[in-house]
């Protein structure tokens, strides 16, 4: 079963540019994978398009049995608790601890205080940040603000996590740690989609690999033909 399918998918701005054109392909439930391409190659606007953070201009996107495109209103909302993001420039809360960033989807969720608690500090010590709970974001390293908004996207168990350039401030060894995290998510019913420009850590991970040129998607590389 597909937890995420986009069929012909096309993306195109008012300036006439094509971020997509024509892109199909399907995600399977407990699936890891990666999507690599030079900058502009459409990563970035694939996971946007599944955040509903943006709208295809034509085909169709699918969760589950539930057509995107007929999502609004209230119900984008709901349909966000079911897909964690990490995005590249964080998006943190300046004014609010590490811990009350990481617990702000379980609130607005309307989880018991407890349980929110419970689940913040089991994810702060899986990041690695479980002494940092009380730190403001402007007393943590780059690396340090990109674990707390790891941690933020996987705090609420999602159904697909979906992260964008997730290592790119991190040395190899936190790298290394992070992707070790995301592995074990599908073990927890969390498919995991993956984009990123480091080749030499997408061939090191053995996934399923999207490749995306131009808007187009070029090639879909099954983990036992990655070269290596």
């Amino acid at each position: 079963m597909s937890v995420l399918r986009f069929d012909n998918v096309s993306k195109r701005y008012g300036s006439g540019h094509d971020a997509l054109n024509d892109v199909s392909f399907s995600v399977a439930s407990g699936e890891m994978l990666f999507v690599t391409g030079h900058s502009g190659a459409g990563k970035s606007t694939m996971l946007r398009l599944i955040h509903l953070a943006e709208r295809p201009s034509r085909g169709a996107v699918l969760f589950g049995e539930k057509n995107l495109l007929k999502v609004r209103g209230s119900r984008v909302a709901m349909h966000r608790r079911d897909v964690g993001v990490v995005f590249q420039d964080h998006r943190l809360l300046t004014d609010r601890s590490v811990a009350d960033n990481v617990a702000l989807p379980l609130i607005l969720r309307g989880l018991r205080r407890g349980e929110i608690g419970k689940r913040v500090r089991s994810v702060l010590d899986k990041v690695g940040l479980g002494a940092r709970a009380n730190a403001l974001p402007s007393q943590l390293s780059a690396g340090e603000q990109q674990r707390v908004g790891i941690a933020r996207a996987i705090v609420g168990e999602p159904r697909l996590l979906v992260a964008d350039e997730p290592t790119g401030n991190l040395d190899p060894t936190l790298s290394a740690e992070i992707m070790a995290l995301f592995e074990s998510l599908p073990e927890r019913g969390t498919s995991v989609m993956v984009a990123s420009h480091d080749l030499a850590l997408v061939k090191r991970m053995k996934k399923r690999v999207l490749v995306l040129n131009q808007g187009r998607l070029v090639d879909d590389i099954a983990p036992e033909d990655l070269a290596l």
